[in-house]
């Protein structure tokens, strides 16, 4: 077996002539490789440690475990397994897992020159441990203890530690820990019950090896494009040990091509490289290309190489597309065309990637042009599928529970893990920071944490520009000398009273701040609404559930949907935002079945788009 050919593989390899659009992609990961790999989900050995001594007592170097344990799954599920429960097991306060497995390396014929094997965990968390043989892992980021459960890393494994049967040992620890992103699982501060949820953490998404070159460029590429100029930034990450002159080589396909069809764009950049990891950005023309909308989502395979001095090219591909996002106005500009947001708030909570497909199609059906995540992490290949529905994304970085300087450190930590594996999709388009203040609670006293959040939103216009911020969605929007630190007014806005609503949306579109909302619309300075920015209503219905009222189902419920949204439609909004799909622990006001992806309402209830004419 030659371990230095790219399509080494550790399972059968796929047909070259089959076209890109239907290779699968198996992996929680965006971008895809040549090489194979061997997922190393399945039955694992379990063991709680409820008193905290398994590193004390070098578990890692051997321990006797009592139970099983299939990953991916959530530790909760894993306890009340092994306590013979059928239902998910709730604490309230540590929870210290150990797992531990074994796994095979296939026969290697001649020594690792170009290759290594790279161990990859899918998300796990919120604090992961990891030793191989009884050693202790270092992530390629540096980190003996990797912090956060919604993102992926990755561990180089060295050759001299490998042995021909593996014993990998993980170990996880979650607390209730208010100061660290939990999105709306509960904590200390917030319990479960009404809008919070049950944890579900620990090996929530899967791990794998594979052969990776020891030059390569790792799997996290941004796009920025220009479509004024037809230009498009890609950012790239070079993992280096050998240093030297290297090429990088860009080529851009149709999507869809067959091996051995020509790129329509190529372009090389030589590069000196270093060892350790970099950034390099580079500029690539595509004169005449299409532009991605939800109308036509069109996308590019892109097929990019490192190419070291004596030829040899470590590659890797992703799909892109060429879009321009902006707020311009009172309106919401998708390429240069005035867009309305018909949006849906989608909370995924413990369903699997295959539900999630069905929500996404769901969701579409609706007539939702946008979908916003809320404040939760979800399976890559989500964005991959939402990228080739024209499907736009509202993305959120799940808050702490509490404001303080280490919960504002946790999550600019969190909200870079996400933009580093993301960034390159079409569909994402709007990023939220904090949601109605959790953990920016003080938003309004504490100008420390009004000053994160500002830098914070500054940061993302000068290093993403592809994207919109806000800042704190559904109220408490940032004034500074009367400038909003945000790209879009949003307010969050509840009632099942179609007179009240409309009162609501009335004081809404004519500048008032206060009294709207559950909190001012705008804190600092002072800030006056003359629709300078897009208005978005992107929390509004709620039918259903016990504290905002109104229709539990059927036609009352489908004509009161259709009462509000031409409610919102007869005003100078840019969009809102539906609340929302499916039906999550407490909350019974879905319209998607989330389990079949079966519509509760008619299809088509939430498409309100009519062709828009922008106003001078």
């Amino acid at each position: 077996m030659n371990l230095e050919h790219i399509n080494y593989g550790l399972s059968a390899s796929q047909e070259e002539t089959k076209p890109i659009e239907e290779t699968p992609n198996p992996l929680p990961r965006a971008v895809l490789r040549l090489n194979n790999h061997a997922l190393l989900d399945g039955e694992w050995n379990f063991a709680l440690d409820p008193d905290d001594s398994g590193l004390r007592d070098g578990w890692y170097l051997g321990h006797h475990y009592e139970y099983k344990a299939q990953w991916p799954g959530s530790i909760e599920t894993h306890m009340a397994q092994a306590k013979g429960q059928s239902q998910p097991q709730v604490w309230q306060d540590r929870v210290v897992a150990w797992y531990e497995r074994e796994f095979t390396l296939p026969e290697i014929e001649e020594p690792l020159l170009r290759s290594m094997f790279q161990l990859t965990f899918g998300a796990c968390g919120y604090e992961t441990r990891v030793w191989l043989n009884g050693r202790q892992l270092r992530t390629i980021e540096g980190e003996d203890v990797h912090y956060g459960e919604y993102t992926s890393f990755s561990y180089e494994l060295r050759e001299e530690n490998l042995h021909l049967v593996n014993r990998l040992t993980v170990r996880i620890a979650d607390t209730m820990d208010a100061e660290t992103t939990r999105g709306k699982q509960e904590s200390h501060i917030y319990k479960r019950g009404g809008i919070w949820y049950q944890t579900y953490t620990g090996a929530v998404r899967s791990v794998w090896l594979e052969m990776v070159e020891r030059n390569r460029l790792r799997s996290r590429v941004g796009v920025d494009s220009v479509v004024e100029d037809q230009l498009v930034r890609f950012n790239i990450t070079t993992r280096i040990h050998d240093p030297g002159l290297y090429t990088l080589r860009l080529q851009v396909f149709e999507r869809g091509r067959r091996n051995g069809a020509p790129p329509l764009y190529t372009s090389d950049f030589p590069l000196r490289l270093e060892a350790g990891q970099k950034q390099q950005r580079v500029v690539l023309e595509m004169p005449g290309a299409k532009l991605w909308s939800p109308e036509a989502p069109n996308l590019y395979q892109l097929v990019a190489q490192l190419i070291d001095g004596e030829g040899y090219a470590a590659q890797i591909e992703t799909h892109f597309g060429l879009r321009k996002i902006e707020s311009r106005g009172k309106h919401v500009y998708l390429n240069n065309e005035p867009t309305y947001l018909d949006g849906i708030l989608y909370q995924p909570g413990t369903a699997t990637y295959e539900e999630m497909q069905r929500h996404m199609h769901a969701m579409q059906k609706l007539g939702c042009n946008l979908v916003r995540v809320h404040i939760a992490g979800v399976d890559p290949r989500i964005y991959n599928l939402a990228d080739e529905l024209g499907l736009l994304l509202w993305v959120e970085v799940p808050s702490p529970h509490t404001s303080s300087p280490r919960s504002r450190q946790n999550h600019q930590e969190e909200l870079l893990r996400m933009l580093a594996l993301i960034e390159s999709h079409p569909s994402v388009v709007i990023w939220s920071l904090y949601n109605e203040d959790w953990g920016c609670q003080d938003i309004a006293t504490n100008p420390e944490t009004r000053r994160y959040i500002t830098d914070t939103y500054h940061y993302m216009q000068i290093e993403h520009p592809q994207f919109l911020v806000v800042d704190n969605d559904g109220w408490q929007h940032i004034s500074q000398e009367g400038r909003l630190k945000s790209d879009l007014l949003t307010a969050h806005l509840y009632t099942p009273d179609l007179p009240r609503w409309r009162d609501l949306l009335d004081r809404l579109v004519a500048g008032e701040l206060i009294g709207v909302a559950a909190f001012p619309l705008v804190i600092g300075d002072a800030f006056f609404y003359r629709r300078q920015k897009p208005l978005i209503v992107s929390e509004w219905g709620g039918f259903g559930f016990a504290d905002y009222g109104g229709p539990q189902a059927g036609e009352e419920r489908t004509e009161r949907i259709r009462q509000f949204k031409q409610e919102l439609r007869a005003r100078p909004i840019a969009g809102d935002v539906y609340t929302q799909a499916t039906n999550i622990e407490d909350e019974r006001n879905g319209v998607v079945d989330p389990h079949t992806g079966e519509l509760s309402v008619p299809p088509g209830i939430l498409n309100s788009r009519q062709p828009t004419e922008p106003t001078p």
